[in-house]
Protein backbone atom coordinates (compact mmCIF):
# COMPACT_ATOMS: atom_id res chain seq x y z
CA UNK A 1 0.00 0.00 0.00
CA UNK A 2 1.58 3.35 -1.03
CA UNK A 3 2.25 5.68 1.86
CA UNK A 4 2.57 9.44 2.33
CA UNK A 5 5.67 10.75 4.10
CA UNK A 6 6.30 14.23 5.54
CA UNK A 7 9.85 15.43 5.12
CA UNK A 8 11.49 17.06 8.16
CA UNK A 9 12.02 20.80 7.69
CA UNK A 10 15.06 21.27 9.92
CA UNK A 11 17.71 19.65 7.70
CA UNK A 12 19.05 20.63 4.28
CA UNK A 13 22.21 19.91 2.33
CA UNK A 14 24.20 22.06 -0.09
CA UNK A 15 26.08 19.57 -2.26
CA UNK A 16 25.59 16.27 -4.07
CA UNK A 17 27.34 13.65 -2.00
CA UNK A 18 26.89 9.89 -1.70
CA UNK A 19 27.75 10.22 2.01
CA UNK A 20 24.64 12.25 2.90
CA UNK A 21 22.36 10.27 5.18
CA UNK A 22 18.87 9.80 3.71
CA UNK A 23 16.30 12.22 5.07
CA UNK A 24 13.59 9.64 4.27
CA UNK A 25 13.49 6.05 3.03
CA UNK A 26 10.51 5.32 0.80
CA UNK A 27 9.05 2.67 -1.49
CA UNK A 28 8.09 2.97 -5.13
CA UNK A 29 4.61 4.49 -5.31
CA UNK A 30 5.02 6.57 -2.15
CA UNK A 31 4.34 10.31 -1.92
CA UNK A 32 6.47 12.85 -0.07
CA UNK A 33 5.07 16.15 1.20
CA UNK A 34 7.87 18.67 1.65
CA UNK A 35 8.82 22.28 2.18
CA UNK A 36 11.87 23.95 0.65
CA UNK A 37 13.71 27.14 1.53
CA UNK A 38 14.46 29.79 -1.05
CA UNK A 39 17.76 29.43 -2.93
CA UNK A 40 19.52 31.86 -0.56
CA UNK A 41 18.67 29.72 2.49
CA UNK A 42 16.75 32.59 4.09
CA UNK A 43 19.60 35.07 3.61
CA UNK A 44 17.17 37.16 1.56
CA UNK A 45 13.85 38.05 3.19
CA UNK A 46 10.85 40.22 2.24
CA UNK A 47 12.57 43.08 4.09
CA UNK A 48 15.92 42.79 2.25
CA UNK A 49 17.52 45.42 0.03
CA UNK A 50 20.04 45.01 -2.81
CA UNK A 51 22.80 45.01 -0.21
CA UNK A 52 21.81 41.43 0.62
CA UNK A 53 22.97 40.39 -2.86
CA UNK A 54 26.49 41.62 -2.12
CA UNK A 55 26.78 39.79 1.22
CA UNK A 56 25.50 36.35 0.24
CA UNK A 57 27.31 33.46 1.89
CA UNK A 58 27.70 31.19 -1.15
CA UNK A 59 28.26 28.16 1.08
CA UNK A 60 24.57 28.48 2.00
CA UNK A 61 23.20 28.89 -1.52
CA UNK A 62 21.15 26.01 -2.99
CA UNK A 63 19.77 24.36 0.15
CA UNK A 64 18.23 21.05 -0.93
CA UNK A 65 15.57 18.93 0.73
CA UNK A 66 16.61 15.29 0.83
CA UNK A 67 18.05 12.95 -0.02
CA UNK A 68 15.16 10.49 -0.31
CA UNK A 69 16.26 6.88 -0.57
CA UNK A 70 14.02 4.78 -2.82
CA UNK A 71 14.10 1.11 -1.88
CA UNK A 72 15.24 -1.13 -4.71
CA UNK A 73 16.62 1.64 -6.93
CA UNK A 74 19.88 0.76 -8.65
CA UNK A 75 21.99 2.15 -11.50
CA UNK A 76 20.29 1.25 -14.76
CA UNK A 77 16.82 2.04 -13.40
CA UNK A 78 14.75 5.17 -13.95
CA UNK A 79 13.05 7.15 -11.19
CA UNK A 80 9.79 8.88 -12.15
CA UNK A 81 8.96 11.95 -10.06
CA UNK A 82 5.39 13.19 -10.46
CA UNK A 83 4.62 16.73 -9.28
CA UNK A 84 1.24 16.27 -7.61
CA UNK A 85 1.09 19.73 -6.06
CA UNK A 86 3.35 22.75 -5.64
CA UNK A 87 2.60 26.23 -4.34
CA UNK A 88 4.41 29.24 -2.96
CA UNK A 89 4.54 30.53 0.59
CA UNK A 90 3.47 34.05 -0.35
CA UNK A 91 6.60 35.86 -1.44
CA UNK A 92 9.66 35.60 -3.66
CA UNK A 93 12.57 37.58 -5.01
CA UNK A 94 14.47 38.21 -8.21
CA UNK A 95 18.00 39.55 -8.25
CA UNK A 96 20.84 40.54 -10.50
CA UNK A 97 24.11 39.21 -9.11
CA UNK A 98 27.25 40.95 -10.42
CA UNK A 99 29.24 38.65 -12.71
CA UNK A 100 26.29 36.32 -13.40
CA UNK A 101 23.58 36.27 -16.04
CA UNK A 102 23.47 36.34 -19.82
CA UNK A 103 24.09 40.10 -19.97
CA UNK A 104 26.53 40.34 -17.06
CA UNK A 105 28.62 42.96 -18.86
CA UNK A 106 25.63 45.27 -19.41
CA UNK A 107 24.05 44.80 -15.98
CA UNK A 108 26.88 44.76 -13.46
CA UNK A 109 25.24 46.34 -10.38
CA UNK A 110 23.45 44.32 -7.69
CA UNK A 111 19.67 44.52 -7.93
CA UNK A 112 16.89 43.00 -5.83
CA UNK A 113 13.14 42.99 -6.29
CA UNK A 114 10.70 41.44 -3.82
CA UNK A 115 7.43 40.03 -5.19
CA UNK A 116 4.13 39.61 -3.32
CA UNK A 117 2.71 36.22 -4.33
CA UNK A 118 -0.49 36.38 -2.28
CA UNK A 119 -2.70 38.05 -4.91
CA UNK A 120 -3.87 34.99 -6.83
CA UNK A 121 -2.30 33.42 -9.90
CA UNK A 122 -0.27 36.46 -11.01
CA UNK A 123 2.21 38.90 -9.51
CA UNK A 124 3.04 42.35 -10.85
CA UNK A 125 6.27 43.88 -12.11
CA UNK A 126 4.29 47.07 -12.65
CA UNK A 127 0.56 47.65 -12.21
CA UNK A 128 0.04 46.89 -15.92
CA UNK A 129 2.53 44.00 -16.23
CA UNK A 130 1.18 40.73 -14.80
CA UNK A 131 3.54 37.76 -14.46
CA UNK A 132 1.82 34.35 -14.24
CA UNK A 133 2.74 32.36 -11.14
CA UNK A 134 3.69 28.86 -12.32
CA UNK A 135 5.77 27.23 -9.56
CA UNK A 136 8.38 24.54 -10.15
CA UNK A 137 11.62 23.27 -8.64
CA UNK A 138 14.70 24.59 -10.39
CA UNK A 139 16.66 21.69 -8.94
CA UNK A 140 15.47 18.08 -8.96
CA UNK A 141 17.92 15.23 -9.25
CA UNK A 142 19.28 11.93 -8.10
CA UNK A 143 22.76 11.78 -6.61
CA UNK A 144 25.48 11.70 -9.30
CA UNK A 145 27.60 8.57 -9.41
CA UNK A 146 30.42 8.77 -6.88
CA UNK A 147 29.67 12.38 -5.95
CA UNK A 148 31.58 13.88 -3.04
CA UNK A 149 30.88 17.50 -2.12
CA UNK A 150 29.82 18.18 -5.74
CA UNK A 151 28.31 21.63 -6.34
CA UNK A 152 24.58 21.80 -7.04
CA UNK A 153 25.19 24.01 -10.08
CA UNK A 154 25.66 23.04 -12.92
CA UNK A 155 23.22 20.23 -13.84
CA UNK A 156 24.14 16.92 -15.41
CA UNK A 157 22.68 13.71 -16.75
CA UNK A 158 21.52 12.96 -13.21
CA UNK A 159 19.27 16.04 -13.30
CA UNK A 160 20.04 18.66 -10.70
CA UNK A 161 19.88 22.38 -11.47
CA UNK A 162 17.83 21.90 -14.65
CA UNK A 163 15.83 25.17 -14.33
CA UNK A 164 13.25 23.67 -16.68
CA UNK A 165 10.14 25.73 -16.17
CA UNK A 166 7.80 23.08 -17.60
CA UNK A 167 8.26 20.93 -14.47
CA UNK A 168 5.08 22.36 -12.95
CA UNK A 169 2.09 20.66 -11.31
CA UNK A 170 1.06 17.60 -13.32
CA UNK A 171 4.45 17.03 -14.94
CA UNK A 172 6.41 13.82 -14.47
CA UNK A 173 10.21 13.99 -14.54
CA UNK A 174 12.23 10.86 -15.37
CA UNK A 175 15.75 10.58 -13.95
CA UNK A 176 18.40 7.92 -14.65
CA UNK A 177 19.42 6.36 -11.33
CA UNK A 178 23.17 6.53 -10.72
CA UNK A 179 23.55 5.38 -7.11
CA UNK A 180 21.85 2.64 -5.08
CA UNK A 181 18.69 4.09 -3.56
CA UNK A 182 18.60 6.94 -6.12
CA UNK A 183 19.08 9.53 -3.32
CA UNK A 184 16.74 12.16 -4.77
CA UNK A 185 16.85 15.80 -3.63
CA UNK A 186 15.13 19.00 -4.69
CA UNK A 187 15.03 22.74 -4.03
CA UNK A 188 15.73 26.09 -5.71
CA UNK A 189 12.01 26.62 -6.34
CA UNK A 190 10.76 29.35 -8.67
CA UNK A 191 7.34 31.00 -8.77
CA UNK A 192 7.98 32.16 -12.35
CA UNK A 193 10.73 31.93 -14.96
CA UNK A 194 11.15 32.20 -18.70
CA UNK A 195 13.07 29.60 -20.69
CA UNK A 196 16.66 30.70 -20.19
CA UNK A 197 16.45 32.38 -16.75
CA UNK A 198 18.58 35.04 -18.40
CA UNK A 199 19.38 37.31 -15.45
CA UNK A 200 20.35 34.16 -13.40
CA UNK A 201 17.28 34.23 -11.16
CA UNK A 202 13.60 33.48 -11.58
CA UNK A 203 11.22 34.49 -8.82
CA UNK A 204 13.10 32.58 -6.14
CA UNK A 205 10.67 31.42 -3.47
CA UNK A 206 10.18 29.05 -0.54
CA UNK A 207 7.75 26.35 -1.61
CA UNK A 208 5.42 23.57 -0.50
CA UNK A 209 5.07 20.48 -2.70
CA UNK A 210 3.86 16.89 -2.92
CA UNK A 211 5.86 14.50 -5.10
CA UNK A 212 5.08 10.88 -5.98
CA UNK A 213 7.97 8.53 -6.77
CA UNK A 214 7.74 5.48 -9.02
CA UNK A 215 10.69 3.22 -9.80
CA UNK A 216 10.96 1.83 -13.35
CA UNK A 217 13.21 -1.19 -12.97
CA UNK A 218 15.55 -1.84 -15.89
CA UNK A 219 14.47 1.24 -17.84
CA UNK A 220 17.58 3.05 -19.05
CA UNK A 221 17.50 6.66 -20.24
CA UNK A 222 20.60 8.73 -21.09
CA UNK A 223 19.54 11.96 -19.35
CA UNK A 224 16.45 13.54 -17.78
CA UNK A 225 13.18 13.36 -19.70
CA UNK A 226 9.73 14.68 -18.83
CA UNK A 227 6.09 14.69 -19.89
CA UNK A 228 3.80 17.64 -19.26
CA UNK A 229 0.11 17.57 -18.43
CA UNK A 230 -0.86 20.08 -21.11
CA UNK A 231 0.38 22.88 -23.37
CA UNK A 232 3.71 24.53 -22.68
CA UNK A 233 2.45 28.10 -22.26
CA UNK A 234 -1.31 27.92 -21.60
CA UNK A 235 -1.34 31.00 -19.35
CA UNK A 236 -0.19 33.37 -22.12
CA UNK A 237 -1.43 31.77 -25.34
CA UNK A 238 -4.49 34.01 -25.57
CA UNK A 239 -2.38 36.78 -27.14
CA UNK A 240 0.54 37.07 -29.51
CA UNK A 241 4.29 37.17 -28.98
CA UNK A 242 6.97 39.69 -29.92
CA UNK A 243 10.24 38.11 -31.04
CA UNK A 244 13.79 39.36 -31.26
CA UNK A 245 16.62 37.30 -32.70
CA UNK A 246 20.34 36.72 -32.53
CA UNK A 247 22.04 35.31 -35.62
CA UNK A 248 25.60 34.03 -35.94
CA UNK A 249 28.02 31.12 -35.61
CA UNK A 250 28.06 31.12 -31.78
CA UNK A 251 24.89 29.98 -29.98
CA UNK A 252 25.72 31.73 -26.72
CA UNK A 253 26.43 35.02 -28.43
CA UNK A 254 23.26 34.67 -30.49
CA UNK A 255 21.28 34.18 -27.26
CA UNK A 256 22.93 37.28 -25.77
CA UNK A 257 22.11 39.30 -28.88
CA UNK A 258 18.47 38.20 -28.81
CA UNK A 259 18.03 39.16 -25.16
CA UNK A 260 19.97 42.41 -25.59
CA UNK A 261 17.57 43.40 -28.35
CA UNK A 262 14.58 42.32 -26.25
CA UNK A 263 15.68 44.48 -23.33
CA UNK A 264 15.95 47.47 -25.65
CA UNK A 265 12.54 46.73 -27.19
CA UNK A 266 10.77 46.43 -23.84
CA UNK A 267 12.47 49.53 -22.40
CA UNK A 268 11.61 51.64 -25.42
CA UNK A 269 8.11 50.32 -26.02
CA UNK A 270 6.79 50.04 -22.48
CA UNK A 271 8.84 52.67 -20.66
CA UNK A 272 10.54 50.29 -18.25
CA UNK A 273 14.04 50.99 -16.94
CA UNK A 274 16.44 48.64 -18.78
CA UNK A 275 17.21 46.75 -15.56
CA UNK A 276 13.50 45.97 -15.08
CA UNK A 277 13.21 45.01 -18.76
CA UNK A 278 16.06 42.55 -18.16
CA UNK A 279 14.30 41.13 -15.09
CA UNK A 280 11.07 40.80 -17.07
CA UNK A 281 12.96 38.86 -19.75
CA UNK A 282 14.23 36.44 -17.09
CA UNK A 283 10.71 35.88 -15.78
CA UNK A 284 8.56 35.58 -18.93
CA UNK A 285 10.65 35.60 -22.13
CA UNK A 286 11.38 32.21 -23.71
CA UNK A 287 14.61 31.61 -25.60
CA UNK A 288 14.12 29.29 -28.56
CA UNK A 289 16.66 27.56 -30.76
CA UNK A 290 15.00 28.44 -34.06
CA UNK A 291 17.53 27.03 -36.53
CA UNK A 292 20.80 25.07 -36.43
CA UNK A 293 21.23 23.64 -39.95
CA UNK A 294 21.92 26.66 -42.14
CA UNK A 295 25.65 26.67 -42.98
CA UNK A 296 26.82 27.26 -39.42
CA UNK A 297 24.70 30.36 -38.86
CA UNK A 298 22.42 29.71 -35.90
CA UNK A 299 19.22 31.60 -35.07
CA UNK A 300 18.12 32.10 -31.46
CA UNK A 301 14.76 33.77 -30.86
CA UNK A 302 13.57 35.50 -27.71
CA UNK A 303 9.77 35.43 -27.45
CA UNK A 304 7.90 37.90 -25.25
CA UNK A 305 4.26 36.93 -24.42
CA UNK A 306 2.14 40.01 -25.00
CA UNK A 307 -0.49 38.63 -22.63
CA UNK A 308 1.53 39.92 -19.65
CA UNK A 309 0.74 43.52 -20.63
CA UNK A 310 -2.63 44.73 -19.39
CA UNK A 311 -4.41 47.73 -20.89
Amino acid sequence: MPRTHYAPTDRVHFTWDTRHQPLLSIDSGDTVVLWTRDVSDNQITPASTAEAITTLDWNRVYPLCGPFEVHGAEPGDTLAVEVLDIHTQGWGWTGIIPGFGLLAERFSEPYLRIFDLTGGDVTFLREDIAIPIEPFFGTMGVCPAGAQAQAVMPPGRFGGNLDTRQLTRGTTLYLPVQERGALFSCGDAHAAQGDGEVCVTGIEAPMYAALRFTLHKGRRIPAPQFVTAGGLTPRVNQAGFYGTTGVGPDLLQAAKDAIDAMVDHVAQTYGLPPVDAYVLASLVVDLKLSEVVDAGQYVVSALLPLAVFRQ
